[in-house]
Formats: C-alpha cells, structure tokens, sequence
C-alpha cells in the first residue's frame, strides 16, 4: 500500500497548488509556459493514478468492517448522486445553483458509497483519503475565490439532458465494473 499512499500523496499535493500554492502555480507557468504548465500538471496526476492503481493491486487486504445489511441500494443512490454531480460540474445547471462545487461534491458521495461497501484496509484508505482531499480542496477554493456567483439556470430540457446523458454514463460505468474492478455493481 505504500504506492498508493505515495501516489494518493502526489495526486493531493499537486491538485492543491492552484488552491493552495498561487505562488507555487504562478512560478510554475512562468518557467514552463501555459501549456507547460498543463502538460506537466497532467503528467504528475496520471503518475499519481499509476502509483495508486499499482499500489492497489499490490496490496493485500484486512477486511476491518462488513458493510451494513441494505447499504448497497443506498450507495448505488449515492453513486448515481454522484455520477449527476460528475455531470453537472460540465455546464450550468440548477445543481451548480444549490452546490457550489459539484464534482469534488461527487467524489465525496463517490467516496462515501464504496466505503459503505468495503471494509478491507485498501478501500478505507482510498476512499477515505479522497473524500478528505475533496471536502479540503472545497475549503480552499471557497478561501481562495470568495463570494459564491451562481449561474443562470438553463432551460428545463437542457437541464434534463444533462441528468440523462450523466445517469446513463452512470449505467455503463455499473455495466463495466466488473471487467475494470473484478466487483459486480449488479
């Protein structure tokens, strides 16, 4: 597990400078450039996922809690909840007028829902870490940026769009699980 702490690590650490670090991301993009900036960015986060994807599968598991009786149907609520902050972080919607920020809103329900099914030390790990760096990133968006601006509703049928195309991303994400996790969502 020690790759996936050290890769959750990164992924945190590089995610917060332009919450936390403006020196540190403004002296970062004066050296490499705008694009630099981006591509290295991009590159430190998916060498962050390879270290925890590798971590994950190379550790071995304790199973520290069984998941309640009946918590499966609430988190696959949570994760569809999820999967429509997911979406409506893309493109104003009514949800950004009632949550300021959406997707690290998602992750936090994301989380929640697979600690709800999974107690092995991995998962706790995982899960927990990522529902913390989410709900801290909030906190230092929120500092950084102050007052809240919401967005203009759009119409009823784009909105509805919106909630469809998310829930069906939703649907062949649970139909696809199996084959990327090795864990049925159905």
């Amino acid at each position: 597990m020690t790759s996936m702490f050290f890769g959750l690590l990164l992924w945190s650490l590089v995610h917060f400078v332009p919450s936390v670090a403006t020196g540190i991301k403004e002296a970062w993009v004066s050296r490499m450039g705008e694009n630099g900036y981006k591509l290295s960015f991009t590159l430190l986060i998916a060498i962050s996922l390879v270290l925890i994807v590798l971590g994950w599968r190379s550790a071995l598991p304790s199973q520290l809690y069984l998941p309640p009786i009946g918590a499966r149907h609430l988190a696959f609520l949570l994760l569809a909840l999820a999967f429509l902050l997911f979406g409506a972080a893309q493109q104003p919607t009514r949800i950004k007028r009632l949550v300021r920020h959406p997707q690290l809103s998602g992750v936090i329900a994301w989380s929640i829902a697979h600690l709800m099914l999974n107690g092995d030390t991995r998962s706790i790990l995982l899960f927990t870490w990522l529902a913390a760096w989410a709900a801290l990133e909030i906190m230092f968006i929120n500092r950084r940026d102050g007052a809240w601006v919401k967005p203009q509703a759009p119409s009823w049928g784009r909105e509805a769009a919106g909630a469809v195309i998310s829930l069906g991303i939703f649907l062949l994400v649970a139909l696809a699980h199996p084959y990327f996790t090795g864990m049925p969502v159905f």
